[in-house]
């Protein structure tokens, strides 16, 4: 796999890409997941986002093992790479959710939702239910919990992988004390 790109580490440029589209996928399937008129009107992105975060994850991975490779062994690097490996399985799981999902919006965008013939409560229930009508109770179900549990902790492992990386990076590079306010570069 390509390691770097003009003398730099490809993991910095991937991992950009990957801490935007993971979160934003997460984010829609959550919202897929507990909102139909979203979930309804988002089709494909929940889905796409996903597919996204299932592509981007290894290619992460991949270009961070290989600067791993390049960079001195540190405890930090160790558990921000064990962390990393844990990530896919979450947005596997998250694509899966989208795909069920998917499907729950596009029978329910199928279903016509009829105006109450009355004012009666059984009326005004089952206008509310009439969106959701024909898509099997299991389906919805099924989405909606995986959709939650994994949209929660894809974004729990990111933002652990994340700090973890962080400190990695930038541990040795920032000093706990801050430095000297005041004055110019003469030390006045």
């Amino acid at each position: 796999m390509l390691d770097t790109i003009f003398g730099l580490p490809v993991h910095p440029l991937i991992v950009h890409a990957t801490t935007v589209v993971v979160p934003a996928a997460a984010l829609a399937v959550l919202l897929a997941a507990v909102w139909p008129r979203f979930r309804r009107w988002a089709g494909w992105m929940p889905l796409a986002l996903s597919v996204g975060a299932v592509v981007l994850t290894p290619l992460s991975t991949e270009s961070g093992e290989s600067l791993e490779h390049r960079v001195e062994h540190s405890d930090l690097i160790e558990t921000h790479s064990q962390l990393a490996e844990g990530l896919l399985p979450w947005v596997i799981g998250l694509a899966v959710a989208a795909a069920l999902l998917l499907v729950v919006a596009r029978r329910e965008r199928q279903s016509p939702i009829t105006p109450p013939a009355d004012g009666s409560p059984a009326a005004r229930a089952d206008e509310a239910h009439a969106g959701t009508s024909v898509v099997p109770r299991p389906v919805l179900l099924a989405g909606a919990v995986l959709g939650l549990v994994a949209a929660l902790g894809t974004t729990v492992q990111v933002v652990r992988i994340g700090h973890s990386g962080a400190q990695a990076a930038w541990s040795d590079a920032v000093s706990q004390t801050p430095a000297p306010s005041g004055g110019d570069d003469n030390g006045n």
